[in-house]
């Protein structure tokens, strides 16, 4: 089986931290090669990702945090890079993030290039930098050589290796690779994977981020109901599939989204060892 990462979000009270805690503790069997946990918008989140990151790493597993830059300035980075530098974390996620609704952007960063570059040039080799990339094109993006180009940007500015929105048709993350290859980006780029558990759900993120749900998948889902065991056993065949569509296609490892969740993850893993 191919080399796999989890991602975990920081939970907003005790109940969700110590179930947090239990998931972590089932998903460590897959021997993960580091743990990411997300910054919410704004950097909203802060004190959760850190206290979570800390968490990982006495746990002994590797950990990455998450890391936006929309509306911050350089000595607030600066600031932040020496708390996790402090914490002995040795991976960042750097993104360019989100801010909340009813601000501005602000700030003093604009791309995620810009923030991999102000890392670089402020730690050096100190971190090892994931940045994220889009197979369908991110929302805000001009047009897909637009948004290729600000992945290029991101490579060229420090990034050691990519992560990749999720999907659910592997032609479209063979398709941005080989385009990126094409560019001269090398860096490994790992396939995010959703499980699917909830269609309403899975169905308003990806509204939200732009990931394409086919349609097929979509209309199956939606004809399930309140069905949670059939959704459940539907989505662990079609991201079933998928996965090992990547694994077969090369892909250098597999990034699980796991919503704080152990089962759907397990599950998806099992099947493909």
């Amino acid at each position: 089986m191919l080399p796999l990462s989890l991602e975990f979000f920081p939970p907003k009270t005790a109940e969700g931290s110590d179930k947090l805690r239990a998931a972590r503790k089932q998903l460590y069997a897959l021997r993960p090669e580091f743990c990411s946990v997300t910054f919410g918008a704004g950097g909203s989140t802060q004190g959760g990702t850190f206290t979570a990151v800390s968490e990982i790493l006495a746990e002994g597993v590797e950990a990455a945090s998450h890391f936006s830059c929309i509306g911050a300035t350089r000595a607030k980075v600066r600031d932040q890079l020496a708390q996790l530098k402090a914490m002995n974390v040795k991976r960042i996620v750097a993104l360019r993030g989100d801010m909340p609704s009813g601000y501005g952007m602000g700030g003093e960063f604009q791309y995620a290039s810009e923030l991999v570059e102000f890392i670089r040039a402020e730690t050096g080799s100190t971190f090892r930098i994931e940045v994220a990339c889009y197979p369908e094109v991110h929302p805000q993006a001009k047009s897909p050589q637009a948004d290729l180009l600000a992945f290029e940007a991101k490579a060229k500015a420090g990034a050691d290796s990519a992560i990749t929105q999720y999907f659910y048709n592997s032609d479209s993350y063979f398709r941005f690779v080989d385009e990126a290859r094409k560019l001269g980006v090398a860096l490994p780029v790992v396939p995010g994977i959703m499980p699917i558990t909830n269609s309403s759900q899975l169905l308003r993120f990806s509204d939200a981020c732009g990931a394409e749900i086919p349609r097929w998948i979509r209309l199956r889902l939606q004809g399930f109901g309140d069905d949670t065991a059939s959704i459940k056993a539907f989505g662990l065949d079609v991201v079933g599939d998928l996965c090992e569509r990547l694994q077969r296609g090369g892909a250098p490892g597999l990034h699980f989204y796991t919503m704080n969740q152990a089962g759907p993850t397990l599950a998806l893993c099992q099947r493909l060892a």
